[in-house]
């Protein structure tokens, strides 16, 4: 009875903590959608200029989405017990391999938490990742995610380092946007 109700409740919180793929959110000073909601004032919570926050590399470097100043950068927020993360992450790998690291940047942000972490190098192999990985600040994640805690959530940020588009989750549709968004980027 106890294994009964361990398995369920964990079956539970496993698909809880990972949701399916919400539509893409555009990010800008207009007011925008969420799943074809309109937001009044969707301020981000700016308590810092974004550009000084950033991430450490597995290795323990510490980067800044300014370091990447001249490329296109994806930030990839992703943990290895999310559905829609494993979906995801062959295509960024795919979007690495055509683009090279000349211009364009990917970035994979492990939000899976210390638990999560011992799993990471198998994952890792598994699927190939062929950019590099990291910890992002907790300040980064808040002020990014808005307050919406699913994920795969995946950011792209221009030359300038400015946010161009943000995508909650993973499908046929925020692929194919994503791709758009990456391509539009690279070319401006």
């Amino acid at each position: 009875m106890r294994f009964s109700a361990f398995f369920l409740l964990s079956f539970a919180l496993f698909f809880a903590a990972c949701r399916p793929a919400a539509a893409p959110v555009s990010v800008s000073e207009k007011p925008v959608s969420i799943n074809n909601v309109p937001q009044a004032n969707p301020q981000l919570p700016m308590t810092k200029n974004i550009e000084s926050l950033g991430w450490t590399i597995f290795d323990g470097k510490r980067e800044k989405i300014v370091d990447y100043k001249g490329k296109v950068v994806v930030l990839d927020f992703w943990a290895t017990y999310c559905p829609p993360c494993l979906e995801e992450i062959p295509h960024l790998v795919s979007l690495q391999n055509k683009y090279g690291s000349e211009n364009f940047q990917i970035i994979g942000l492990h939000v899976g938490g210390e638990e999560d972490r011992p799993k990471v190098p198998a994952f890792v192999e598994r699927l190939k990742m062929n950019y590099p990985l990291a910890t992002p600040d907790d300040e980064l994640t808040n002020i990014l995610f808005g307050g919406e805690s699913a994920i795969p959530q995946t950011f792209v940020f221009d030359r300038d380092s400015r946010l161009v588009r943000k995508f909650i989750g993973y499908d046929a549709e925020i692929k194919d946007a994503l791709n758009r968004t990456v391509e539009l980027s690279l070319n401006q």
